[in-house]
């Protein structure tokens, strides 16, 4: 597969874990100087990553957010909640992935994780999502 059609397949996929809004949002924020980022993250992250048929997209998206945990990326983390619903991750299970993060990650950043999804939570619960 060339790099053409991982773009491709990549931006497929990213659609469908993180919704065509904010695909479409971040395409309409592409600059001359984010171009390469954005085409780079979309061909490897999307397009060979987490295309690969070792793990399903509900396994990559509990790991996702444990990993985002880890590494205190709170806006990413908020992103991956939203988008782990797509993947058919409960809240009940992103609960599960917390409490795990807790042990492994530390307290406080469990603490702020747990805050995060609440937050998320509310928010699709304003809209009347269908999140589980």
């Amino acid at each position: 597969m060339d790099d053409q059609d991982l773009y491709h397949q990549g931006l497929r996929v990213r659609r469908e874990v993180l919704g065509d809004a904010h695909v479409e949002g971040s395409l309409d924020k592409l600059t001359e100087f984010n171009h390469e980022f954005q085409t780079l993250i979309t061909r490897y992250a999307w397009g060979e990553i987490w295309t690969r048929p070792g793990l399903p997209k509900h396994t990559r998206s509990l790991l996702t957010l444990a990993m985002m945990v880890a590494l205190n990326r709170n806006e990413e983390f908020k992103l991956h909640v939203r988008a782990a619903f797509n993947n058919g991750v409960t809240r009940d299970e992103i609960k599960e992935v917390l409490l795990q993060t807790a042990v492994y990650c530390g307290v406080p950043a469990a603490n702020s994780a747990f805050h995060a999804a609440e937050e998320v939570f509310a928010e699709l619960d304003k809209h009347g999502s269908t999140a589980p």
